[in-house]
């Protein structure tokens, strides 16, 4: 009796529920395996690495630092991904914002003596957000009127950035007192985010660490994407176009205007991802940047099955991976790539279990099969 594949008509909700946490229980069976085989008992390193991820005030504080900007990049290529743009430039994305915004955190004080963080802060917030957009529209107007393949030109874009960023805090923009140091000058004051640890009124539970106000930040951000995916017409638009641009053509959307500004929204999103790490964690440009978010952004959005608030959720457990796998390399002498070995586990079991989410498997007689393809 052979097996045949049938395409669902529509998604079952049970398994688009139930496959990122089987997928994800499965990349950490797979992942115990690994660490078995090399002596390593997997029970007490996945304990280490929960504690050293939620065990302690501090430690779930630098969890959700580390957090923040993912929540930014995955809902940044959720936007797009929407819309069947993929968008794999987040990374650059998050690079401009954040040379955007340190330029205006180095040069907007120098013309304006005394600027507040009350106008400081916003404008620097607006420089990450325009600084990102206007790098995600490069190969948006490459697609839109030249139908260039915008995988090709996010990921390349990457580089371009990242080398950009590197020239300004090792060129024109090297700090004179750093010693050498890769980086600009610091910020002033008045352009750092201020830290959950120095507002009084919160609970005791934030009142350490590194946690800063760009949390709040990624979760308004959440809601903002929520509300226009869910509640807009121009969410209803990009929904049109990810399942059928040519139903979109025929009912009258412009899909050229829709890819510029999903773009728009997509890259200033990534872009507010380097605002609240030069913002709110370096106070400068420096190396360290960008180190990878854009890329593991990809998998947060297929895990959140591109749900805003999902990408806030699975952020939160990826950082997890990474604060934990810091984790077990002091305390168990295991290199932190263990967390990437785990990351690219969940996305390997992730993309097959995608797959059963929109075919099913059937047993066929073998006259059915041949009738079938006849």
């Amino acid at each position: 009796m052979p097996l045949t594949l049938e395409r669902r008509m529509e998604p079952s909700r049970t398994a688009n529920i139930l496959v990122p946490i089987l997928s994800v229980l499965l990349a950490l069976v797979a992942g115990g395996v690994l660490l078995w085989l090399v002596g390593v008992n997997p029970i007490e390193t996945y304990k280490a690495m929960l504690h050293g991820a939620f065990g302690s005030a501090y430690a779930i504080s630098e969890t959700l630092v580390r957090a923040t900007p993912l929540m930014l990049t995955g809902l940044a290529v959720s936007v797009a991904f929407r819309m069947l743009f993929w968008n794999i430039g987040a990374e650059g994305q998050l690079a401009m914002g954040a040379f955007a915004a340190s330029g205006v955190a180095l040069f907007l004080p120098k013309l304006v003596p005394g600027i507040s963080a009350w106008w400081l802060l916003p404008a620097m917030l607006v420089g990450g957000f325009v600084g990102g957009a206007l790098w995600a529209l490069i190969p948006a107007m490459l697609k839109a009127f030249l139908s260039v393949n915008e995988i090709i030109t996010t990921l390349m874009l990457n580089y371009v950035a990242i080398l950009w960023i590197q020239y300004l805090y090792y060129g024109p923009w090297k700090d004179p007192l750093g010693f050498g140091f890769p980086g600009t000058a610091p910020f002033v004051d008045a352009a750092w985010l201020p830290r959950l640890k120095d507002t009084a009124w919160l609970p005791q539970l934030f009142n350490t660490g590194r946690l800063h106000w760009g949390l709040a930040l990624a979760i308004v951000a959440a809601f903002v994407v929520w509300l226009i995916l869910g509640r807009t017409r121009w969410g209803y638009e990009i929904k049109i176009i990810g399942e059928n641009p040519r139903a979109a053509r025929y009912a009258g959307i412009s899909i050229v205007r829709n890819i510029l500004l999903v773009m728009i929204l997509s890259g200033g999103l990534a872009g507010l991802a380097g605002f609240v790490q030069v913002a709110g964690i370096s106070h400068r440009l420096q190396q360290g940047i960008a180190v990878g978010d854009g890329y593991t952004a990809i998998i947060i959005a297929w895990l959140a099955r591109l749900n805003p608030f999902g990408v806030l959720l699975v952020a939160l457990l990826m950082a997890a991976l990474f604060v934990g796998g810091d984790q077990i390399q002091i305390s168990m002498g295991l290199p932190a790539a263990m967390a990437g070995v785990l990351q690219g586990a969940i996305l390997f079991f992730v993309l097959g279990g995608n797959f059963f989410t929109q075919y099913r498997i059937r047993w066929t007689s073998r006259q059915a099969a041949v009738i079938g393809h006849q």
